[in-house]
């Protein structure tokens, strides 16, 4: 099993690696492909629709016998995303790349994740604390390859199609390990199409009944809103630097390592934290503190202020999915496939954020759009319940 968890934590660490070169990115292809506010919007809004549609059957199916297929398949989709993403010439092929790569990310991605959950019951915080580690690394590294790039005169294309490679050696590395993969849930054993039918069916029943719960919706409203100071707040800060301090695209693209790399302490540290404080806790209280954080960073002047409250939000919301995540599969003990797909039904509703915000920079500007990401912490602040035991007693009446 340590072997099959580290090509877990791989797949992590590569997903990141891309989605984390991409966000860097954004300037570079704003200027090759020229694009406006409204089109990178529609960019990182309209592949969140798709896979919203669907990663609810890819999470059905991944509950099934057919999970480890499933998880192949996304990665040859992913690679393929990637590739075609690198030779776009206009935004239409790119929308047709981002539109492959997120539901396959999902495929390959996230069934690896619920895997890796399935694996380590009763410890579902400080497995998704050690996954977002691993997944930290490659939001740093990303960027610091893109920057690197020029010096020996490669551009973002060039770098999208080394990660297609890596790709490649990942999922032939999926393949050799996943002999040993355990088979979850054990329904899921069943040879014949008609009890294979009645798995999918089961799965599928399963997953209406969660979704009905109403502890699931709290922790997915919750991840909701921490991701607004973590993913969206990540793919629109280097156009919020350009735009509003004057930068070049350079230093728009250090910033994002420097706040990455900030996440990347963080959530390394919160690996031994978790063991000592509790995680609902530590949510709650880094969130008041982040909400005058990121106050500062919109009103002081300067690119180098704006950077140390960066890094300042970089550590504090470190924990935060692994916590809310952890929190959500914990709530749903032996359903880890159906976890992704209630996620991805409500990502539909999480969407139209990116495009929301883009429309809001547009006619108002970055500044005012940025502003709206507040909502997040002030979000967590009174969400976040008070009982550090309430994952426990939610998991007893799961079982139940």
């Amino acid at each position: 099993m340590a072997s099959l968890i580290a090509v877990f934590l791989f797949i992590e660490f590569l997903d990141e690696l891309v989605f984390g070169t991409r966000e860097a990115a954004w300037p570079l292809m704003r200027s090759d492909l020229g694009l406006s506010y409204a089109q990178i919007g529609m960019l990182l809004a309209v592949p969140e629709v798709v896979s919203g549609l669907l990663e609810p059957v890819i999470g059905i199916f991944g509950d099934t016998r057919h999970r480890q297929t499933v998880m192949a398949a996304g990665g040859v989709a992913f690679i393929c995303g990637l590739t075609l993403a690198a030779v776009s010439q206009s935004v239409w092929p790119l929308l047709i790349a981002f539109m492959m790569l997120y539901p396959a990310s999902g495929a390959f991605v996230s069934l690896s994740q619920a895997t890796l959950m399935d694996a380590r019951p009763g410890e579902h915080e400080q497995a998704m604390a050690q996954w977002t580690f691993a997944g930290s690394i490659g939001v740093v590294l990303g960027p610091v390859v893109l920057a690197a790039a020029p010096t020996i005169g490669l551009g973002w294309r060039e770098v999208f199609v080394a990660w297609a490679g890596l790709a490649l050696a990942t999922v032939a590395w999926l393949r050799l390990r996943g002999g040993r993969m355990p088979q979850f849930p054990t329904v899921s054993e069943a040879n014949d199409s008609d009890q294979a039918a009645t798995s999918f069916r089961e799965s599928l029943s399963g997953a209406f009944s969660a979704a009905r719960r109403r502890s699931t919706w709290r922790w997915l409203v919750l991840l909701a809103l921490s991701n607004l100071l973590m993913d969206v707040l990540l793919g629109f800060v280097a156009l919020y630097l350009v735009d509003s301090t004057g930068v070049g695209d350079s230093r728009a693209g250090l910033a994002v390592s420097v706040m990455a790399i900030s996440g990347l302490i963080g959530d390394g540290l919160i690996i031994p934290l978790l063991r000592r404080i509790p995680g609902l806790t530590w949510v709650r209280a880094t969130a008041m503190i982040a909400l005058p954080v990121f106050v500062l960073f919109l009103i002081v002047p300067g690119f180098w202020p704006k950077v140390s409250a960066l890094v300042l939000i970089g550590l504090l919301n470190s924990g935060w999915y692994a916590v809310l995540k952890g929190q959500l599969y914990a709530s749903l003990p032996g359903q880890s496939g159906t976890v992704m797909s209630i996620s991805a039904v409500f990502d539909l509703a999480t969407a139209l954020v990116p495009l929301t915000l883009g429309l809001v920079a547009g006619q108002w500007g970055i500044g005012a759009a940025m502003a709206l990401l507040a909502i997040g912490p002030v979000g967590l602040a009174i969400g976040v319940p008070r009982d550090a035991t309430m994952g426990r007693c939610e998991r007893s009446r799961a079982t139940e």
